[in-house]
């Protein structure tokens, strides 16, 4: 089980970094427009929100990494600690997205999946 946890929060941390390429090096593309449903107006009026979560988003990730990494080199408390956080974290905004904009659903449940199975599993995994 923990082995799988590390996977799936390793997956999550991944995703959160596409999401940070998105949202602070991509936010004005077409392509990533495209993804939002933002206009060229929408992307250039709320560049500077989106460069800023999108850091939120690479630090999740990060703290997910380094917990990750923790654990696979036996220091489990340090690791597991951390990824609670991180995907615990990430989970926690999928929640608040869903609850905020019922509209974005998919968008919550994309970012959300990943996370909350790495805590599932990790909670498992800790219980046998």
């Amino acid at each position: 089980m923990i082995i799988a946890a590390l996977v799936f929060a390793a997956l999550a941390a991944l995703l959160h970094v596409y999401i940070f390429v998105m949202e602070s090096l991509t936010w004005t593309s077409p392509r990533t427009r495209a993804t939002f449903g933002t206009t060229p107006e929408e992307a250039e009026t709320t560049r500077l929100l989106a460069f800023n979560q999108g850091f939120y988003n690479l630090f999740l990730a990060i703290v997910t990494g380094i917990g990750v990494a923790a654990v696979a080199t036996r220091h489990g408390l340090v690791g597991v600690t951390l990824i609670f956080v991180g995907v615990g974290s990430m989970a926690a905004a999928a929640v608040v997205l869903l609850l905020s904009a019922p509209d974005k659903a998919r968008a919550a449940i994309t970012q959300g999946t990943f996370p909350l199975i790495a805590v599932v599993l990790l909670i498992l995994g800790l219980c046998m």
